[in-house]
């Protein structure tokens, strides 16, 4: 077993190598193990000269082909040459890899978690704040499915509580030349907008126009249906929608990464009502798999059931782990 293990191997630009299994290759993070450390070696893909691997991954690269092929680069170009047994071999440069992923990787490698933990206390008007983020997730080799459960609570003397939740489920089917098809169900509860349960079912598609090993900017849209629930005498809602939206991820700052995300959503059936959701997280990674996160969501709606309360917003400090 150590001996098929050992198979890869990783030259850095300052001359040293390293062998072991790659694993994968996300966010510019090529992840590897080896037979001398518990742990995984997490290493940044520019900083590689050259690799070598008889091991068959799906690889994607900045052009949004997604191909199936091991990995070796040549001696006198450093260029890498993909070869799959029956197919042309391509050559491309080792920047313009910007996924790696083993065919026959186990379930854990291919899957995702974190969780995040925030609380505040202040003395002069006696504000306690509880908050939890957390996500779950599984990579396919042609499709991504992801979860996440967010909630803040907020007390203060002589305010009314103050309480926010919300979830979603989220499905990728990928396609060449970096499209891709979604679907997802989200669900939110917000007591500043006298929302009891608003429930949004989406289905469309978008495109990466940037993906390297750097950051990624893609735009997607698609139509919505939302049904809204609410706390006061407002009556329910249940509207069609369109969507578009737009969002870009950060990630070769060191050990800081920046997610934002925006969407719009102009409604089909309510005259002159739209929506639209943003979100900005920037996260840095002190040990290991611990990191601090600092993150806002807004929220508006030119048509609240509460009026004066189109906007509502949370701001998140909080620590957190990720598997």
């Amino acid at each position: 077993m150590l001996l098929l293990a050992q198979k890869d191997s990783v030259i850095f630009k300052n001359g040293n190598t390293i062998v072991g299994e790659m694993k994968s290759l996300n966010n510019g993070v090529l992840t590897m193990e080896t037979s001398f450390s518990k742990n995984d070696f997490t290493i940044k893909w520019s900083e590689i000269r050259s690799v070598f691997s008889d091991t068959r991954f799906l690889i994607t690269l900045a052009d949004g082909r997604r191909i199936n092929g091991n990995l070796k680069s040549r001696p006198d170009s450093g260029r890498v040459v993909t070869a799959d047994p029956g197919r042309t071999d391509i050559e491309v440069a080792l920047e313009d890899i910007v996924f790696i992923k083993g065919l026959k990787s186990d379930f854990w490698s291919r899957a995702k978690a974190s969780i995040d933990v925030g609380m505040s206390l202040t003395k002069a008007n006696n504000l306690r704040q509880f908050s939890v983020r957390s996500a779950v997730g599984y990579l396919a080799d042609r499709w991504q499915l992801d979860a996440n459960f967010n909630t803040l609570f907020s007390k203060q003397d002589s305010v009314e509580d103050t309480k926010r939740t919300d979830a979603a489920i989220n499905y990728k089917y990928f396609l060449q030349h970096d499209w891709y098809l979604g679907a997802s169900l989200s669900f939110l509860s917000n007591t500043e907008q006298a929302l009891r349960l608003r429930t949004t079912g989406k289905i469309g598609g978008g495109k990466l126009l940037k993906h390297t090993n750097k950051s990624y900017w893609g735009v997607g849209g698609g139509l919505s249906v939302n049904n809204e629930s609410f706390t006061n005498e407002t009556p329910a809602r249940n509207s069609l929608e369109a969507y578009a939206g737009t969002e870009l991820n950060l990630f070769d700052i060191g050990d800081l990464s920046l997610l934002s995300s925006w969407y719009v959503y102009p409604s089909l059936t309510e005259s002159g009502r739209w929506r639209s959701d943003f979100s900005f997280d920037a996260k840095y990674e002190f040990w290991k798999d611990f990191y601090f996160r600092a993150g806002t969501t807004v929220n508006y709606d030119n048509q609240p059931a509460v009026a004066g309360k189109e906007t509502d917003f949370v701001f998140q400090f909080t620590v957190g782990w990720s598997l």
